[in-house]
């Protein structure tokens, strides 16, 4: 018995139907270890990334960090995009500038082998990696072997989480369509926005991340402070995927090299 064409068509339109809201509540695997495009800006481009050939083709992962990297001392002022600060923490900049330029690694965390912090850990000088389940989604870097986890089981932080404030602060998303909506609370007041740029116990984190296309990853930022910054302080950072070959972190062993610190 043959089927009648207008049944035919139907049971296309629902197989069709069905396999389209099957792609739009699955959402995209982020799996994968990643390299910063132009980690630092316009000013330092290129610097942290992997190498590339002629036709831009990246070569493998860049130079290992280094305890000792050299960070800005600020004697160059501060950028126009930097995080505008109110002025009692303008002053606690000034205040850390002047250490800094003066030698001290007081406020330097990256000589303490401190955890870069968020959200300057998404800045990403260096490599990470992604991996990603139905529940949570961890960020490894390798710079200080940082590490965050962002739950997207429903959980909310806890009282007693929020005050235990950390470096990587405490993390919840959710996904709205194919892109992947973080905020971050709970962030340790020893940490900075970027930089040496301080911030106040008040501070969040909100990111928007996605593809931009097939390997290239996006991380839009948004931070607030009422109490450090005079507005939402904005940022975008964009990642691309290693390929395979170029996909190993390696251990940044950070304590080893204190005992050699002068």
């Amino acid at each position: 018995m043959n089927t009648p064409s207008y049944v035919v068509w139907m049971l296309c339109l629902v197989a069709f139907t069905c396999a389209a809201l099957h792609a739009q509540s699955t959402p995209p695997d982020f799996s994968g270890v990643y390299y910063p495009i132009n980690p630092f800006g316009a000013a330092a481009l290129g610097r942290g990334a992997p190498p590339a050939d002629a036709k831009g083709k990246q070569k493998g992962p860049p130079p290992r960090p280094t305890q000792s990297a050299p960070l800005s001392d600020g004697s160059q002022g501060r950028s126009p995009d930097a995080p505008s600060l109110t002025p009692a923490y303008m002053a606690k900049w000034e205040m850390i500038r002047k250490s800094r330029m003066a030698g001290s690694s007081e406020y330097d965390n990256t000589a303490k082998c401190l955890p870069p912090g968020m959200p300057a850990m998404m800045s990403m000088a260096y490599g990470m990696e992604v991996m990603q389940n139905k529940d949570k989604i961890t960020f490894f870097s390798e710079l200080n072997d940082a590490l965050r986890r962002v739950y997207l089981d429903g959980r909310k932080p806890t009282q007693k989480i929020l005050d235990d404030p950390t470096y990587a602060g405490y993390s919840t998303g959710h996904w709205e369509g194919d892109t992947l909506v973080v905020d971050t609370v709970a962030l340790h007041e020893a940490s900075f926005i970027e930089g040496f740029s301080p911030h106040s116990d008040a501070m969040t984190v909100k990111e928007r991340i996605r593809f931009l296309s097939p390997g290239l990853l996006e991380d839009r930022l948004t931070v607030t402070d009422p109490k450090a910054l005079t507005k939402p302080w904005e940022t975008v950072k964009t990642y691309r995927k290693a390929t395979s070959g170029n996909d190993e972190l390696r251990e940044f062993a950070c304590p080893e090299g204190l005992g050699d610190a002068k």
